[in-house]
């Protein structure tokens, strides 16, 4: 079984999620008493978070990079970015660490192409939702058309994420203006729903909408289960 290397800590919550799943799917595949083969480096989020909030890009590469460094040092032979946004920064992370870096993006590429769809909506960090990095990827190797919510909706969704989803604290209000927003790019066109932050899932569960709910937490730590197992 090959060891999986997990940048987390953006924000513990959700880093918490990927290694239950992972455990619980290799649990489910070997059976037993296995579990997966993980080394964590949980980075303090507040640092992140001010890189982000002033634009200081490569400066939250750098700390990535140094992670995905220390992880190879300590076995890993694959790397996770336990969160959607700093999938802006992996391929420099790529680069520095020399470990392959399994996507989110492709995680949820791959489970939207398996359906059919060609047009979905996206949820998630303005940096997510606005810039294209994420977009680009699903529109190129997979021919998916994303939308996103008007400026108003990013906004209430990017306001949710860090100043309730990233504390832990779930409220029915956030829940349902979120889902009021995925009402909207249902009308709009959108034939499925990415929850393109690793928190949102935390608020936003399928039975919640009438259209397919891509969970990109669950997808990429299937991902990462699959391959650690050689699949």
């Amino acid at each position: 079984m090959k060891v999986i290397g997990l940048i987390g800590g953006m924000s513990w919550n959700s880093t918490l999620e990927y290694y239950r799943l992972i455990n619980e799917i290799i649990a489910a595949r070997l059976g037993g008493l296995h579990s997966a083969r993980i080394v964590l480096y949980s980075l303090d989020f507040e640092e992140i978070e001010s890189t982000q909030r002033e634009s200081r890009w490569d400066d939250a590469s750098s700390i990535l990079a140094e992670a995905g460094k220390a992880l190879k040092q300590a076995g890993a032979d694959f790397l996770l970015i336990c969160t959607n946004t700093m999938h802006k920064v992996a391929d420099a992370v790529k680069k520095s660490s020399g470990l392959p870096v399994l996507h989110i993006a492709d995680a949820a590429g791959n489970a939207i192409r398996e359906q059919s769809l060609a047009r979905v909506g996206l949820l998630g960090t303005k940096f997510v939702m606005e810039e294209h990095f994420y977009r680009d990827r699903l529109k190129k190797h997979y021919d998916i058309d994303v939308i996103v919510p008007k400026e108003d909706e990013r906004a209430i969704v990017h306001r949710t994420i860090y100043d309730e989803l990233c504390l832990g604290n779930i409220r029915q209000a956030s829940r349902q203006a979120c889902l009021k927003i995925v009402k909207r790019l249902k009308e709009r066109g959108a034939e499925g729903i990415i929850l393109g932050c690793t928190e949102l899932p935390l608020l936003i569960r399928p039975g919640d909408v009438q259209i397919p709910l891509f969970d990109t937490t669950r997808l990429h730590a299937e991902a990462a289960a699959e391959l650690a197992l050689g699949k």
